[in-house]
Formats: structure tokens, sequence, C-alpha cells
């Protein structure tokens, strides 16, 4: 399995191969908007477009198993990223990212980076143009010092 043999579902309810981001670095997080790292949003967003017009995306996806920190609608977590922190990355469906419910992605994931679960919101991992897990970091790792790795890829 690659990463690109995965699909998804936007925040919008469209079916998304993850194969249209090949060639692309990437930048998976899963995210909230109850969050003590929620503010991790606005450096997520500068990020994007620091580096969107060079093959980089963020893929956001929203998740409520901590501490249901994001218990919204999917519409509902759609119009706060937008209005609190102009997020314009795209962002997917609410998912799970730990236990018998998590997405398959994640899965895939956890295992290709050693098997720990996710510990907790905006848990990262950096994917190369060819689809390689890259690093993976821990939700404290803000998005302004993942630069020089984004960098290197690119």
């Amino acid at each position: 399995m690659s990463i690109y043999d995965y699909e998804v579902k936007s925040i919008n309810g469209d079916d998304v191969s993850l194969g249209n981001y090949k060639g692309k670095v990437l930048l998976i997080v899963n995210t909230a908007s109850k969050c003590g790292f929620t503010k991790q949003y606005d450096g997520l967003q500068k990020l994007y477009e620091k580096y969107s017009d060079e093959d980089f995306e963020i893929l956001g996806f929203p998740c409520n198993q901590f501490k249901q920190q994001e218990p919204g609608s999917d519409q509902d977590i759609s119009s706060f990223c937008k209005l609190n922190f102009g997020v314009n990355f795209p962002m997917f469906s609410k998912i799970d990212v730990n236990g018998e419910d998590a997405h398959p992605l994640y899965k895939y994931l956890v295992e290709e980076t050693g098997g720990k679960k996710i510990p907790w919101n905006f848990t990262k991992f950096l994917i190369d143009k060819d689809g390689n897990i890259v690093s993976r970091y821990h939700p404290m790792k803000k998005p302004k010092n993942l630069s020089k790795e984004i960098d290197k890829l690119l």
C-alpha cells in the first residue's frame, strides 16, 4: 500500500483520492476546534500560503477523539476554520485516528511510523513528493518550525 491508495471524504462530502496529490509534499494533520493547540490553524495557514505555489498541500482531518474537542458538524468545522483562521487548505470530513474505527489512512500512517497511537490533536505527518512518510511530529511542534524540513523536500 501507498498513501496514494487511500480515498477520503472532503469536508463537503466529496470523495477524494489521495492519488490526486502525487508529486506534492504533504503535511497531514488531525485537527480540532476546541483544543489548546487550535491556534496552530493560524500557523498551518501561514505555511500553506508560503508554500502552496510550490507543490505543497496541507490536508486537515478533524477528529473528536480527544476529550470531544471537535464536536461540530463538518459544516460547523469548515465555517469555524474559515471565519477564525482564514483556512483555505483542504479540509476533510471528521474521522477517528485511533482504535478500531480509525480511518484506514491513519491506520497506515501510524503503522508506518512505528505503531504508536496518535497522542492528541495536531499530530503532523510530513510526506515527500513520492508518497513516503518523512517525519511524524508531536502536537507541540509548531507549524512555523517545519519550514526547514519542507524546504528540503521542495
